[in-house]
């Protein structure tokens, strides 16, 4: 684009559940899906609304924007729509990355997810089907990524270098973001002790050894850093090699493997090069409109400074917090965020001190490009001396002290989920509404 990189764009995606207006799961997502295809036909938008591995949970969308304020207008908008497609079917959306009662999600059939689940085993295929999360794309140079080698070799240096700063940026910011949208703590009917969507979908080798990828960590686990372009290269070769190792020790047939996709399809991780043309975080819980949006607004801050101020991310040995040194960003070596860090994020969150300090300066290296969100979020941690979660109000509220979650609190958690979404949507159109238009990047 011959800009530094300065105007690239970003897109989100967002998982929720389907459920009546008792709260009770529903399996009706087709149906759903149809609603909002004719609204979005009626709208002239483009389709907002995909089908997820259960026929309980959809995946909304939003097109590529160029600015902060036309993102979060463009998920704002996607919301709205769903929120009215699901009335129009006689449903509700819950939010929240999982449904807090037991659940049995009736997963799809097509060959893809056929392939997954014979591959890592029914029950573990299940957890996909019981929880919810947040996709952040962040735009790198055009050409920079490749579908058959996952680095274009012949993409500008210039351009490897933002790939790979970008990549590493993301993959520090996994514990900062896990922390910010932990939502629900509970799972299928239980008070979890561990970050609940990120145990039972990542999945841990010793916190969460049940969790989905528990065992396939290659394609499933935050990796390390990439040193340089060849090595994030074969980063990508070495989860695909794991992944057909697994299908190939499960016996999937040849002729339904290839549905399972090619070199970057077969990654599932927080953090992963997409074909779109963009490193996509996959880290953050789903959540109310609010929190998303904070915790995208730091992910996207801190990928502007890095690019505006031109910046090398440089993971250094003894750093435990963001610090710029000159022209470098310097962030904690593997050993210690994929390691401590990431282990205190999981189980400590909000409340480990060193969790706290590592979001400290997140934050503030991303201020200077978050605009307001950043900033109340700021003024929270000044005023409170800490930071709000989703996770701690529902904690708080429902079930407190309880192991067990009795089914009249999970269903009132879930109705209570289901307004509070609706009430963000309906609040934050209104003052999009009322700002003047904005203009630029930020």
């Amino acid at each position: 684009m011959g800009d530094g990189g300065e105007n690239r764009r970003a897109g989100m995606e967002q998982e929720v559940f389907l459920v009546d207006e008792a709260g009770r799961p529903s399996e009706q997502a087709d149906e759903f899906l149809e609603a909002c295809n004719e609204l979005e036909k009626a709208a002239g938008k483009e389709a907002y609304a995909e089908p997820e591995c259960a026929k309980g949970m959809v995946e909304l969308q939003t097109p590529p924007a160029l600015s902060a304020g036309e993102l979060e207008e463009e998920y704002l908008d996607a919301l709205a729509l769903a929120l009215e497609a699901a009335r129009e079917t006689g449903l509700r959306l819950y939010p929240l990355a999982t449904y807090p009662l037991p659940v049995e999600p009736a997963m799809r059939d097509e060959p893809r997810y056929r392939v997954q689940m014979i591959t890592v085993g029914r029950e573990r295929f299940l957890h996909a089907g019981r929880c919810t999360g947040v996709h952040l794309h962040l735009e790198v140079g055009p050409g920079s990524v490749s579908d058959r080698v996952g680095v274009s070799y012949d993409a500008p240096k210039a351009a490897w270098k933002e790939l790979l700063d970008i990549y590493n940026l993301a993959t520090a910011l996994d514990p900062a973001l896990l922390t910010l949208t932990r939502s629900c703590p509970f799972y299928v009917g239980r008070r979890t002790s561990v970050a609940a969507r990120v145990a039972h979908y990542r999945g841990h080798p010793t916190l969460a050894p049940q969790g989905l990828y528990a065992k396939l960590q290659a394609v499933g686990a935050l990796s390390p850093y990439a040193r340089d372009v060849e090595d994030l290269v074969q980063t990508q070769f070495a989860r695909h090699r794991a992944w057909l190792a697994a299908m190939g020790a499960a016996g999937v047939r040849p002729d339904l493997a290839a549905a399972s996709g090619g070199l970057l399809q077969t990654s599932w991780n927080p953090v992963r090069l997409n074909g779109l043309g963009t490193v996509e975080i996959r880290t953050m819980d789903g959540n109310y409109p609010e929190v998303v949006l904070t915790a995208c607004a730091l992910a996207r801050a801190a990928a502007d400074r890095v690019r505006r101020e031109g910046l090398s991310v440089e993971p250094a040995e003894g750093v435990r917090t963001f610090e710029v040194e000159n022209q470098a960003l310097r962030i904690p070596h593997w050993s210690y965020l994929g390691g401590d860090l990431l282990r205190a994020a999981m189980t400590g969150g909000v409340s480990s001190p060193e969790v706290v300090a590592y979001l400290d300066t997140a934050i503030e290296f991303a201020a200077p490009y978050g605009g307001e969100r950043l900033e109340r979020l700021r003024r929270a941690r000044r005023e409170t001396g800490g930071y709000p979660t989703t996770e701690a109000e529902v904690a708080r509220e429902y079930a407190p002290g309880e192991k067990h979650v009795p089914e009249v609190e999970g269903l009132r958690l879930v109705r209570d989920a289901c307004d509070e979404l609706e009430a963000q949507v309906s609040r934050l159109r209104r003052q999009e509404k009322s700002r003047p238009a904005r203009t630029g990047a930020t």
